[in-house]
């Protein structure tokens, strides 16, 4: 599978998760604890944004911090957030499925890094993020082979800055046999079998 594929992977995730998710569930804990649902959903949609933008070297616009809500879900109902964020998600397979996306550096969070990185990232981010909010409201997310090993792969590789930062919980147990989702969830400082 290549980074295009994977990306996309991941953004279906993301994508089936927000959709999934009742509005009324909007206000209920998730397992990213610093969020409820609906902070979580408004994250993965604003991450989709984001992504979109480091793809086609695009800068933020002026005031995204990428801890507020996404913009374009400001004065949306969040019943339209769904449909919303789908439309943002197929943009930013788009901007990623051009080769030249993962090639070379972009611009992130008002610094530059390496576009591959980015896009490992965000795949972490899609899927995690996906799994808090299905997690939250009761659904299942099947992740498996090339798409759970690049998951892993991009939670490790920005886990020991998570953990000091303090946006990653310490890491959790796990078998290390476990699938490889439970891994990332884990040094994510997730517990994979969290429910609400």
């Amino acid at each position: 599978m290549d980074h295009a594929d994977t990306m996309s992977q991941s953004i279906d995730v993301a994508v089936a998760a927000i959709r999934g998710a009742d509005p009324a569930r909007f206000d209920d804990p998730s397992p990213c604890s610093e969020y409820t649902v609906g902070q979580v959903v408004s994250h993965l949609a604003f991450g989709l944004l984001l992504a979109e933008y480091a793809a086609l070297r695009k800068d933020w616009e002026e005031g995204w911090s990428g801890t507020d809500r996404a913009p374009y879900l400001v004065d949306v109902p969040e019943s339209q957030w769904a449909e919303k964020a789908a439309a943002q998600g197929e943009a930013t397979r788009r901007a990623w499925a051009d080769p030249a996306a993962w090639d070379g550096e972009a611009g992130f969070g008002g610094g530059a890094m390496p576009a591959a990185a980015i896009g490992s990232m965000m795949i972490a981010e899609f899927v995690v993020h996906g799994w808090d909010v299905a997690a939250a409201t009761g659904q299942r997310v099947e992740v498996g082979g090339p798409l759970g090993e690049a998951v892993l792969e991009g939670v490790n590789a920005i886990a020991p800055m998570g953990r000091e930062g303090g946006w990653f919980a310490p890491e959790v147990t796990v078998a290390p046999d476990a699938p490889a989702l439970d891994r990332a969830l884990a040094a994510s400082g997730r517990d994979p079998s969290w429910t609400p």
